[in-house]
């Protein structure tokens, strides 16, 4: 599996939902929703402190050992866990801006039983409505011996809210401050596994290539302090961002004349992602330079959402953006929230380059194809040997039937190449420079059709039935 996406952001994960704010929005709301939302507490989520983390038990070590090994599968830039909820195992993208846990995409194969629950509605970043969700209080959440009997979440109820077609891999939700708040977490991207220590238990070591920081901790919410240089001032700003791990993109810069945070003067207007409420567009630019504990990192690539996608964002006090795993990444980290400091060491993803989306074409899965499978590459002659050794020669090729994911364009991006050829949301993409598809991760694919600018790209679509033929070539947007 890929150690970095190499292209934009099939998914901006940010999951994290924030209240309705009833003094903005009523007048919008029908009388039942209005109704609903006065039998039921405020509840922050995302940007803003989460005021029901009381009574709630936490997490622990079963037998006290003094740490827990937990493998991951590091997917689109996101860390993706295994979990047990309520006995049902389930995977989760570890999300460090979420403080409840928030469950989606859960169908009846999943069979997770929900204990003790209330409706609410909830709003995540978006342009779109508020969407409903259920509150269900004394869950167990297992990974590995790491158990919290006590553990509340939300269950998003709309079907349409499922966010693993866009990064190829099923998941059920994200789960980040209510698990980390009790460890020191140890994160290896390059082994794809963390180590969750118990804080009386844990030693740090004498690290000459490290470089700790101060974690601030407000509420449920962890920031870093860094400093950038845009092409657009004259010298350095230091900016408090978020810390971000379910964000796939590498940093997010709010605009704001007051912040010293000016918009960029080259860029190009894009899909930054989906959240809960809806699509996020924005600007895709770069910093001359982004520096982090000591660490600097020339060219690296930022987005500037849209406003109407903050627009429900009323906590934002002092806080300049996000940072995201496309730069976590490049980092071994151990993140200590009990002491409040984050430690970096970089690995070798450090000097990746910064890639974006050259082509335009944003992908995912839709269903399934059945695909015509050559089960030899023989020529002619084939054989095939049994249980007792005996030999089977075929007088022509052997074709099987298999059942693969469609991977369709879900986004192209106007003025982009694959725009200008006439590509369209809804094509199903076949082959890519005559090579079948169907074997090959979405990410893989993206990889194919973004790998350097100047590469020429073939791409065999089937449209509604027909197989068409586009080429174009991938043009460097920074």
């Amino acid at each position: 599996m890929s150690r970095s996406s190499g292209v934009e952001c099939m998914l901006k994960t940010k999951l994290n939902p924030i209240i309705f704010s009833i003094f903005k929005r009523f007048g919008a709301l029908t009388p039942k929703i209005m109704a609903t939302f006065k039998k039921n507490i405020c509840i922050f989520f995302g940007f803003a402190i989460c005021f029901l983390t009381f009574g709630q038990g936490g997490f622990s070590i079963i037998d006290d050992d003094k740490f827990e090994k937990i493998r991951f599968d590091f997917v689109n830039n996101l860390i993706v866990l295994p979990v047990e909820v309520n006995g049902a195992k389930l995977s989760f993208i570890l999300d460090t801006g979420v403080n409840t846990p928030i469950l989606f995409n859960i169908t009846e194969s999943d069979s997770v039983n929900v204990h003790n629950t209330r409706e609410i509605y909830i709003r995540g970043l978006g342009d779109g409505e508020p969407i409903k969700a259920i509150h269900s209080e004394g869950n167990v959440f297992k990974l590995g011996n790491v158990v919290n009997y006590q553990q509340d979440f939300y269950l998003i109820t709309d079907s349409d809210i499922n966010f693993s077609p866009r990064i190829g891999y099923k998941v059920h939700g994200i789960i980040g401050y209510d698990l980390l708040k009790d460890f020191v977490v140890d994160i290896d991207y390059g082994a794809e596994r963390l180590k969750l220590y118990d804080p009386d238990q844990y030693d740090y070591d004498s690290c000459r290539k490290c470089e700790t920081l101060p974690l601030t901790l407000e509420g449920s919410k962890a920031y870093v302090h860094a400093n950038i240089k845009q092409y657009t001032a004259i010298e350095e700003v230091k900016v408090k961002l978020l810390l971000d791990s379910g964000s796939c993109d590498a940093l997010w810069l709010f605009e704001n004349n007051e912040h010293e945070i000016t918009g960029p003067m080259k860029f190009f207007d894009d899909f930054l992602g989906f959240g809960l409420s809806g699509k996020i567009h924005g600007k895709r630019a770069r910093v001359q330079r982004f520096s982090l504990a000591g660490f600097e990192l020339p060219e690296a690539k930022v987005a500037y959402p849209n406003e109407e996608a903050l627009q429900f964002i009323d906590v934002m006090q002092d806080r300049n953006g996000s940072l995201g795993s496309e730069i976590l990444r490049r980092f071994d980290l151990v993140i200590d929230y009990p002491n409040q400091k984050i430690t970096f060491k970089k690995n070798r993803n450090f000097k990746d380059p910064f890639k974006y989306n050259m082509s335009g074409i944003e992908l995912q899965h839709n269903g399934l194809r059945l695909v015509k499978a050559l089960m030899s590459d023989y020529k002619g002659l084939a054989s095939n040997a049994n249980f007792n050794q005996s030999t089977k020669i075929y007088l022509q090729k052997q074709f099987d039937f298999e059942l693969h994911p469609a991977l369709e364009i879900a986004e192209v991006r106007e003025g982009s190449p694959a725009s200008e050829v006439g590509l369209r949301p809804g094509d199903v993409i076949l082959k890519v420079n005559n090579r079948y598809i169907h074997k090959y991760s979405l990410q893989e694919v993206s990889e194919m059709i973004n790998e350097k600018e100047g590469k020429l790209v073939r791409l065999l679509v089937d449209r509604k039935g027909s197989e068409l033929k586009f080429a174009f070539e991938l043009q460097k947007m920074l």
